[in-house]
């Protein structure tokens, strides 16, 4: 058979059919986007949300009168209280990565890059100064209550300390740091220092909390230093 003789007429029908699909498509690629677009206005307000009254202050009713949305429409990308909180935790800790882990990897590995992971946790703890953090209420709030959420919030803390670690042991590597430094020991401290800025500055509300933790900073890499 020749290609001349394969090409038949096609049928009225058939190209109706023809004409609608790709409209069907693009109804469909469009909803999707609007799905996506509404479920990250969902987050959005959740997370300014659970910044200052935490993860447990979190519920459908209240994200769903700052949307002007119904209950049943923040239901339909979220099925429970808890699945909202899981996906709280994970987009908090993906904007964690983005502001400040990611960034801190443009330095060259080694001790510039651990100062700038300190640098900007720290920078990023004084923004939320008046808003609060997420791992840190988070840890309040689930360090006794096992589930599916405190699982998360423990992943996602895990996940940065190990950051912290292999930073701290690419500096040993590099010759910055002491062969005997042990990376678990440091990052602990580098922790023990964010959270102490953090109760310093929003509890006692003390304006010397920054300076307080940048030089603690400096106090725990001397004692490191090659």
């Amino acid at each position: 058979m020749t290609l001349a003789h394969s090409t038949q007429p096609v049928p009225p029908e058939e190209r109706r059919r023809t004409r609608v699909a790709p409209n069907a498509g693009t109804r469909a690629v469009r909803a999707l986007q609007k799905g996506q677009q509404t479920r990250a206005a969902i987050l959005d307000a959740a997370l300014s949300l659970a910044a200052p009254v935490g993860l447990e202050g979190l519920s459908i009713g209240a994200i769903a009168e700052v949307l002007g949305m119904s209950k049943s429409g923040v239901f339909a990308h979220f099925g429970s209280r808890e699945d909202l909180q899981i996906a709280v935790v994970r987009e908090y800790h993906r904007r964690f990565e983005r502001d400040v882990f990611y960034p801190a990897l443009q330095q060259p590995r080694g001790l510039p890059r651990l100062r700038a992971l300190f640098d900007l946790w720290m920078h990023q703890t004084a923004l939320e100064i008046d808003s609060g953090c997420v791992y840190i209420s988070g840890a309040v709030e689930f360090d006794d209550r096992p589930g599916p959420v405190r699982d998360e919030l423990v992943q996602t803390v895990n996940t940065w300390q190990a950051a912290m670690r292999r930073a701290v042991q690419a500096a040993v590597a590099q010759g910055h740091l002491r062969p005997e430094a042990d990376p678990h020991q440091i990052a602990f401290e580098i922790h023990g220092l964010i959270l102490a800025l953090h109760y310093d500055a929003r509890f006692l509300r003390n304006p010397q909390g920054l300076q307080h933790a940048r030089q603690g900073f400096e106090n725990l890499l001397a004692r490191h230093l090659c």
